[in-house]
């Protein structure tokens, strides 16, 4: 029975049509391909398209470019060709199988059969076609009854699928957590389990790019409990543990407490042991930027005692306030409100007015106005007036101290 892609906006986009046109997708050239075929026959919005095409790399640039359509070759030496439409790119990838592979990269030769095609993909419901213009599916692997099913298999034996290409083992975890039910595909986890140590061959790039989507999605917790329990974390990450999918759950319910949206990062600084230091050289070991680094030492340094959210959130700045206030269960969700859309200020005065008052240019004026801001930010904030009667507080206490 043929199964059909509804119609949405994005088999639309401007410029799509003229696309397809040059690739003679009516003549059966080119066919939609992977996760935009996936995600629509679910209903879901589709944010990445990808076109399949028997054409070759070379004749796929040539074609584009008599159409007017600008053709980036982003991956030319594995068929990738990127056309670039006006509401966003389309990745244009001739038909290939691989000759060989290492687990880290694939030897491929081009082809012009479908079947050749899909078979080289990770799972079923990652290896459907539909035609752009009547939205047939094809389905070569009973992908399409997988996704009805909600379960999660690799395309023939899951052990070689993993030995082609070891972020499978990742990319398994992260499909699962999105697109899996409570049927757990028992042959493709022990797949996993099996080959966790192959993942010391994988670029530590590779290998945060895909546990921060997996961390992004909307339920990852039951992945993450299979990954725990099955030392998938073990070679690559050995600091995480149970107690870490736990304080993900519970970040979890606080974001949604909250009306947070999930944050990767904030969600990963769950999933380590709460030890700031041990978390920047985590951060390091996965090539993560300095940027990102510093939000998960923030995100885990020890709370001040006493310390407000506005204090906190002056302090280190509000998304890193946020942060703790989620990752802290001592704290109340509610605490969220008081920084959401708050922009921390600054003080109104500056050394130079301490020194008007008639303390003497020096060491002094730095450490009075110090304690100037610890009374501002103590009272939480007040207004200019009240800075004023401040700073003659401590400016007079400085001059006392000097006589």
């Amino acid at each position: 029975m043929t199964v059909w892609l509804p119609d949405a906006p994005w088999r639309h986009r401007p410029g799509l049509d003229g696309l397809l046109s040059a690739l003679d997708a009516a003549q059966g050239k080119a066919r939609f391909v992977g996760g935009a075929v996936r995600d629509g026959l679910l209903g879901l919005p589709v944010n990445d398209l990808d076109v399949a095409t028997s054409i070759d790399p070379q004749g796929v640039v040539d074609r584009l470019t008599a159409a007017g359509i600008k053709a980036v070759p982003t991956g030319i030496d594995h068929g990738t060709i990127t056309a670039i439409l006006p509401d966003g790119p389309v990745e244009i990838t001739t038909l290939r199988r691989d000759v060989s592979t290492d687990g880290r990269r694939a030897t491929i030769v081009y082809t012009d059969d479908w079947q050749e095609d899909a078979a080289r993909r990770d799972f079923t419901i990652n290896a459907l076609y539909a035609d752009p213009a009547s939205g047939a599916i094809s389905d070569y692997f009973g992908g399409v009854a997988d996704l009805k099913a909600r379960r999660l298999r690799f395309i023939g034996d899951a052990a070689a699928r993993i030995a082609e290409d070891h972020l499978r083992i990742l990319r398994y975890f992260r499909f699962l957590s999105r697109y899996g039910g409570d049927e757990l595909d028992a042959e493709a986890y022990a797949a996993c389990v099996d080959a966790a140590n192959s993942l010391m061959a994988l670029s530590r790039e590779r290998i945060a790019d895909e546990l921060l989507k997996l961390l992004g999605g909307a339920s990852p917790v039951h992945a993450l409990h299979l990954m725990a329990e099955g030392g998938i974390f073990q070679p690559v990450l050995p600091e995480v543990e149970m107690a870490g999918v736990d304080r993900v759950a519970q970040l979890i319910a606080r974001e949604a407490q909250a009306g947070m949206a999930p944050a990767p990062l904030r969600r990963l600084a769950a999933l380590l042991p709460p030890d700031a230091a041990l978390a920047d050289q985590i951060g390091a070991r996965l090539k993560l930027s300095n940027k990102a680094r510093k939000r998960l030492m923030v995100a885990l340094e020890p709370a001040v005692d006493g310390e407000s959210a506005r204090a906190l959130a002056h302090r280190v700045g509000v998304e890193g306030a946020i942060d703790r206030l989620l990752l802290d269960p001592a704290r109340p969700v509610a605490a969220v409100e008081d920084v959401r859309d708050w922009t921390p200020p600054m003080l109104p005065i500056g050394g130079g007015a301490l020194i008007a008052r008639g303390l003497p240019a020096g060491p002094d004026v730095a450490k009075a106005l110090q304690e100037v801001q610890q009374l501002w930010v103590a009272e939480d904030f007040p207004d200019a007036a009240r800075v004023d009667a401040l700073a003659d507080q401590i400016v007079s206490k400085f001059q006392r101290a000097r006589q």
